[in-house]
């Protein structure tokens, strides 16, 4: 029996794991997925420090209009001076250490300097425009854990800890293979009744966006020698996807092959349109997607089923992409029973999200995966929706792009 759309999601998900970790560089960690706890070796900032070009000065002797005499110069990673005497200052860059017995900093703004000598023009209170040590992060603090999502500033904040690697999730690699007599590769002559094995390069690059590393196992012709000898080559991955072969035609020989070679099946078919002929198994805990082979089918299941798995396996926390709420522009009708995924164009409209189908729904129509910026999820016991309801939308571009 199919599995529905939310059992197929949740048996995969259930059914993967992270992989293993290793050290990587930090300028090669951004935008993977941290596997170690990191703890603060030392006080951020380190040292008390001005966070304005001014004057450090001893608030008590900073009432307006007083007179302080100059008797020294802190640049940005200077060495702190001596103790400051009463009623005097020392000129300071943003960063410098902060001398003893100063407790505040006058910016450049605020004072007049004439001939050796700062006159101050407003009130100064203790503690003013002053970084004091340990008051962004202390010493021991846990400051990131695993699963962390390394952005620039995660990488800022690495660094400025002095690590130069980190422990990260590994990366899966991914082989991909598509199936078909018909099929020729990109840059092969294009006979009557051939087509360019563009899913290939569609699957690897969306494997590369997620973060994987694709491997293509190039084409398996229809016969069973053909299919065994890439499947075996594909089974050395960490994970394998095959687009088309999984459906019920004569020629659909992926399933029997995989299963001739240990991948057990967990679900064929899935309650959904399009795509329902996707098929998901298991070797060992080695994942193996099969695909239906129409392009859009193939890119809208890895994007709702393949995509949430390997970020899992790359150790995402939250591997399934947010939804986001958008309201119909348009009435929109579907079959019971199924899910269906709807191609849609995105936009805001008086600071709301609206959405309306991005043209022909077919599943042939592959310029309409092109014009779309979103894909909606309409339930499968559901068959009309009207004007204004609100449907949930995974986003195929950010937010800032709509």
């Amino acid at each position: 029996m199919p599995a529905s759309f939310e059992q197929a999601r949740t048996l995969i998900l259930e059914n993967v794991a992270p992989l293993g970790t290793e050290r990587v560089s930090l300028l090669e960690a951004a935008g993977r997925i941290l596997a170690e706890t990191v703890t603060a070796p030392w006080d951020m900032p380190r040292y008390d420090n001005s966070a304005m070009d001014g004057y450090a000065v001893r608030a008590a002797d900073c009432a307006p209009g007083a007179e302080l005499v100059l008797t020294g110069y802190i640049p940005a990673g200077g060495i702190p001076e001596p103790a400051v005497e009463p009623r005097c200052a020392v000129k300071i860059m943003t960063g410098g250490p902060i001398p003893p017995q100063c407790d505040a900093v006058v910016p450049f703004e605020q004072a007049e300097e004439t001939k050796g000598r700062v006159t101050l023009r407003g009130e100064v209170r203790r503690r003013d425009h002053i970084r004091f040590r340990g008051e962004d992060i202390a010493t021991g603090a846990q400051v990131l854990t695993p699963g962390t999502l390394l952005r620039p500033a995660e990488i800022n904040l690495l660094a400025s800890f002095g690590k130069p690697f980190v422990t990260l999730y590994r990366r899966p690699r991914v082989a991909i293979l598509s199936t078909g007599d018909e099929l020729v590769e990109l840059g092969e002559r294009l006979d009557v009744g051939k087509i360019v094995n563009s899913n290939a390069l569609s699957l690897a690059a969306a494997v590369k966006e997620v973060g994987g590393e694709p491997f293509l196992l190039g084409i398996a012709r229809d016969n069973a020698e053909s299919l065994r000898e890439k499947l075996v080559e594909g089974l050395r991955a960490d994970v394998l996807i095959t687009s088309a072969g999984v459906s019920a035609g004569d020629l659909d020989l992926v399933r029997d092959i995989l299963a001739e070679l240990g991948v057990e099946q967990v679900f064929w078919k899935v309650e959904i349109r399009p795509g329902r002929p996707t098929a998901f198994g298991l070797r060992g805990t080695q994942p193996v997607f099969s695909l239906p082979g129409n392009p859009v089918a193939t890119m809208i299941t890895f994007e709702e089923f393949v995509r949430p798995a390997l970020l899992k396996m790359m150790g995402h926390l939250c591997p399934i992409k947010p939804y986001v709420k958008a309201a119909l522009s348009e009435p929109v009708r579907k079959k019971l029973g199924r899910v269906q995924f709807l191609r849609v164009c995105v936009e805001r409209k008086e600071g709301c999200l609206v959405v309306a189908s991005s043209g022909d729904q077919h599943t042939g129509i592959l310029r309409t995966m092109v014009r779309a910026n979103g894909i909606a999820t309409l339930p499968a016991d559901r068959d009309r929706f009207e004007p204004g309801e609100e449907v949930d939308v995974h986003l195929i571009t950010g937010l800032d792009y709509v």
